[in-house]
């Protein structure tokens, strides 16, 4: 009997070892903190959580951070292997490098409006990470921010403020499936999604981005097709390098600089959509001038369907500094003249239809001017292909 109560006694102060009573009080400043802490609850007063303050405090379980912080600076929770949740407060305006790098068991983060930086490394290798939203009034995520996220399958991005998406910012996420791009973001860094090898879909929004770096989509090798907005510039070497199931790129603007190894070893790459030209095919045949479409059957492999222009892909040899390499699928540039040719030879044409109508019309009002004349005299029958250019210019 008297072992029975010692045991229930015993029982009772391991269950209360974690009770609210011995919940450690952060108060900054030097505060020092064992490294065997299971719960944290920072005072009012904290502004700044010192650099690696919790670094590789492996029982860490709970961290309640207070209402007025605003720095979470280099290392503060970095190795905090059994933390798995934590909600940063909107008065937090920068976290700093590294300081949730190795949190293994983190699945749940909360960002509020108001943080303006995630720094590099925050959130590298949170292993256990499944979603994470970006508020709108972070401008920038950080290098590496959340590198090797393996379960990372959901990432929103709202779209007011963001304005880079650094080198490797999730690279090696590869669980995560989809992401769009609000058109407030001007680059794409270098690897910032390299080998997010299940990453099926990739909304670029149009109005933007400029720029899209060397390596960004190296080794997506689910990603069938992208579309590449009118505002991008440039696309740099190796960008969507060994993208192996990249079937079709659709360019909205043909003057984008697209290096020859932007498609590097893309072996599955058939064809180029131009969407510009579409759009100027489509008006020349709305314009009446429908015997362009047979023209552009009679260029090899020039495909015109339901709207959309598409041009082959052609394979090349890529010469590396260590000798030949594999295959970079580049757009065929003779096929492309040709059509931009084509193109402008019907658009010269319409011009100068409009041009002599223009005259005609100008003769009869100075006739009409000086005599007082009969203009049915005048009438014309206009055939029908004039008639609709004039009517797509009124």
């Amino acid at each position: 009997m008297i072992l029975y109560i010692d045991i229930t006694k015993h029982n009772i102060k391991n269950m209360t070892d974690n009770t609210s009573d011995d919940v450690f009080e952060y108060i900054g400043q030097d505060c020092c903190v064992p490294k065997d802490v299971v719960s944290v609850r920072f005072h009012p007063s904290v502004i700044l959580v010192e650099e690696g303050a919790f670094k590789d405090c492996n029982e860490l379980r709970e961290v309640v951070l207070n209402e007025g912080l605003k720095y979470i600076v280099a290392s503060a929770f970095y190795g905090c292997t059994l933390l798995r949740e934590i909600t940063i407060p909107s008065t937090v305006i920068k976290i700093g490098y590294g300081a949730f790098t190795g949190c293994t068991e983190l699945k749940g983060i909360v960002l509020n409006e108001g943080l303006t930086e995630i720094g590099n490394s925050t959130f590298t290798n949170c292993k256990a990470l499944r979603s994470i939203t970006i508020p709108s009034t972070v401008l920038e995520i950080g290098d590496a921010a959340f590198w090797g996220c393996i379960k990372l399958t959901e990432v929103v991005l709202l779209n007011e403020g963001l304005k880079r998406i650094e080198r490797s910012s999730f690279q090696d996420c590869t669980s995560l499936e989809r992401i769009a791009i609000p058109s407030s973001v001007m680059d794409i860094g270098r690897g910032a999604f390299k080998s997010c090898s299940n990453l099926r879909e990739v909304v670029l929004h149009n109005e933007g981005m400029k720029k899209i770096g060397s390596k960004a989509f190296e080794r997506c090798t689910s990603l069938q097709s992208i579309t590449i907005p009118s505002t991008v510039i440039e696309i740099e070497h190796y960008a969507f390098n060994n993208c192996t199931s990249l079937r079709e790129v659709v360019i909205y603007n043909e003057e984008v600089q697209i290096d020859n190894k932007s498609f590097y070893n893309c072996t599955s790459l058939e064809r180029f959509k131009l969407h510009r030209l579409s759009t100027r095919v489509e008006n020349v045949i709305q314009a009446g001038q429908r015997d362009i479409e047979t023209k552009l059957d009679d260029i090899p492999a020039v495909e015109w369907r339901g709207g959309e222009l598409s041009v082959p892909s052609i394979r090349r040899p890529i010469r590396l500094s260590f000798g030949m390499g594999s295959v970079g699928a580049v757009i065929d540039k003779e096929k492309l003249n040709k059509v931009e040719g084509l193109v402008r030879y019907y658009e010269v044409k319409e011009a100068t239809t409009l041009f002599e109508l223009a005259l005609w019309k100008s003769n009869l009002d100075q006739a009409e001017e000086a005599n007082d004349i009969d203009r049915d005299v005048y009438r014309l029958e206009v055939p029908g292909p004039v008639k609709d250019t004039i009517l797509q210019y009124l």
